[in-house]
């Protein structure tokens, strides 16, 4: 059985089923060819069509058995217009009665069949159906007529072109998704160790050094608060998902989790928050603005809260606080100012993005800011 090493095109055992399938259709060709010899009315066009397709047939084996590479798509084409030439030959080889007639098959015969296999593995279905529609389209312009045996060969090169570029798609698409989640896998097992190794470790100190230094006070109580920060920290950190696919997408709750501490709580959807890793990163240096905002002035004892929410088409992310709040107005005072925190760091972040920020605030009543980005 012929398998797909890691790293390769997933249809690569199609693509060399299909190299077998036009090497014995080519000697299924040149059979009918021999044994039609004496009743053609040029058998040396036939011959020389015969030779074309001998060497046609080496060329193509040897590009389709290892189908890497670029303009692959663009040698399907190639190989469709030789086939479509050969196909043609027949209305000077072949008789009137016999074109007319379908006791004698064109000289390619079943031989084209490869070239409709090829398109649909290079591109997926569309193209295939429409190699099979080219074909089937030829067959019936050389014949120069219609009925129904010819309209069933339609069906089956449009059919076979469908299915196969279907049957290749979701391949693809199922390895790209087993390729990921093994990424995953290794990228939660590898935290998972890197988890154990920092609580038999830093998480212990930073424990230690926040409930000694609450029991000394003083400024050893300042140094607890930090280290109970960090700790908190480091904890989301390493408890959180991977943050980042090999696809150039981030889970957007996990970066967000990092930016946990004792006073500040995310929210987030059970399930990844998938988005584009720039959009990702914009939207949690954003957050982290705003965050810094309520540390500096939101006052000693506030608290802040990070919502995610997924609404499909758009990603929500609300920040919180219950801090002194500020005016309205006292926002643009400091762009005013040259304080462009707001405005650059996040306004301006979240307007790159295509989205927008809205503020709701007042005296004594908090913050928040209300973060849209479009999918």
């Amino acid at each position: 059985m012929i398998v797909a090493r890691q790293g390769q095109d997933p249809t690569l055992p199609f693509w060399r089923a299909a190299v077998i399938l036009r090497i014995v259709t080519l000697f299924f060709a040149l059979a009918v060819i021999y044994s039609h010899r004496t009743t053609y009315e040029r058998p040396q066009l036939a011959f020389a069509a015969a030779g074309v397709m001998i060497a046609w047939t080496a060329v193509v084996s040897y590009r389709y058995w290892r189908p890497n590479g670029p303009n692959l798509l663009a040698f399907t084409i190639v190989d469709l217009a030789i086939c479509c030439v050969v196909m043609t030959t027949s209305r000077w080889v072949l008789t009137p009665a016999q074109l007319h007639g379908l006791g004698t098959p064109l000289i390619p015969t079943i031989w084209v069949t490869g070239v409709v296999a090829a398109g649909a593995l290079s591109a997926g279905a569309v193209v295939g159906t429409v190699f099979g529609g080219v074909v089937a389209a030829f067959n019936y312009g050389v014949r120069g007529y219609f009925d129904i045996d010819l309209t069933r060969d339609l069906f089956l090169l449009v059919g076979i072109g469908f299915v196969l570029g279907l049957a290749a798609t979701s391949l693809r698409r199922s390895a790209e998704r087993l390729a990921e989640a093994l990424r995953v896998e290794a990228a939660t097992a590898e935290r998972e160790r890197l988890a154990r190794s920092i609580h038999d470790s830093v998480l212990q100190v930073l424990a230690r050094v926040r409930r000694r230094g609450a029991e000394l006070g003083g400024e050893a109580a300042e140094l607890a608060k930090l280290a109970g920060q960090q700790e908190v920290a480091l904890r989301a950190l390493v408890s959180s998902a991977p943050a980042a696919s090999e696809a150039g997408m981030a889970d957007l709750g996990a970066r967000l989790k990092v930016l946990e501490t004792d006073r500040v709580a995310v929210s987030a959807p059970a399930t990844s928050v998938l988005v584009p890793a720039v959009v990702a990163t914009e939207l949690t240096a954003a957050v982290r603005e705003a965050l810094n905002n309520v540390d500096k002035h939101a006052g000693a004892e506030a608290r802040a809260w990070v919502l995610l929410e997924d609404l499909g088409s758009e990603i929500v992310v609300s920040v919180r606080d219950d801090g002194v709040g500020i005016a309205p107005e006292r926002v643009t005072e400091a762009e005013r100012e040259g304080r462009m925190g707001i405005a650059k760091s996040l306004r301006g972040r979240i307007a790159e993005l295509g989205g927008t920020v809205t503020l709701e605030t007042a005296p004594g009543e908090g913050v928040e800011w209300e973060l849209r980005v479009a999918r």
